[in-house]
């Protein structure tokens, strides 16, 4: 199929005001061919929103999965970020983290909810994010648990307070896990300090399956950068939407 076909598609861009963080924040939805609001939708959520869909590809490579390899549609929603307070939204340790993490949970997955066909199940609601991004996907997961069960991690930033929460834990056999880290990643400078991500993913996984959590793990050659996480991200939008 030409690829013209993948480029085709409606992206609608929403803000809304959120009380938790007591600013504006930007939505980019994606919705799939043929989409019809009578019908329903899982949908994946995307932190770091604005680089899924620039430099992940994320709306090409669904319309490749629905179109040609018969995904079920599924809608995107990419929540985008000030990249000057990433860290304090997206760390366990930042200054922001709880305001972030209600607004996602009990502002972004409302609206998002009443005003499209969105699947309202936590087995149909799939959080998504890159290194940091990771980190904050599966923390949502642990702290409602009645709303998200699925996390797609890549490179997930795991940092030690993440694995001393998940030791804390001790069922978590409500989740599933789809992780990927780049083997070139042991030795990554970020704005707190430089960190072993292949290590720390390694360590995450094995607390998330000591606890009962299905994991779906993958090392492949790559760096801490997006042109590794566009080449797996069809990969691991496949195992949850393929099946």
């Amino acid at each position: 199929m030409d690829d013209s076909v993948f480029l085709k598609r409606t992206i609608v861009k929403h803000t809304l005001w959120s009380e938790s963080l007591q600013e504006h924040r930007k939505l980019r939805i994606y919705l799939p061919p043929g989409y019809n609001e009578l019908l329903s939708y899982p949908v994946v959520y995307c932190q770091d929103g604005e680089e899924f869909f620039n430099f992940g590809r994320i709306a090409t490579i669904a319309g490749r999965l629905i179109l040609e390899e018969d995904a079920e549609p599924f809608i995107i929603v990419g929540v985008e970020v000030n990249v000057a307070v990433r860290t304090q939204e997206y760390a366990p340790f930042g200054t922001r983290f709880d305001q972030y993490l209600t607004c996602f949970a009990e502002e972004i997955i409302p609206y998002v909810e009443q005003n499209y066909p969105a699947r309202r199940t936590p087995g149909e609601r799939i959080l998504a994010g890159d290194s940091l991004g990771g980190s904050v996907s599966l923390h949502l997961a642990l702290r409602y648990p009645e709303l998200f069960t699925r996390v797609l991690s890549l490179s997930g930033a795991f940092y030690p307070l993440t694995l001393e929460w998940l030791e804390d834990e001790t069922d978590l056999s409500r989740l599933e896990i789809n992780m990927v880290v780049g083997l070139q990643e042991r030795d990554y400078e970020t704005d707190t300090g430089v960190y072993d991500f292949v290590q720390l993913n390694r360590d995450a996984k094995k607390l998330l399956e000591e606890r009962g959590a299905k994991v779906d793990y993958r090392e492949k050659e790559g760096r801490h950068i997006w042109g590794f996480w566009q080449k797996e991200l069809p990969e691991s939008l496949r195992y949850f939407l393929n099946s």
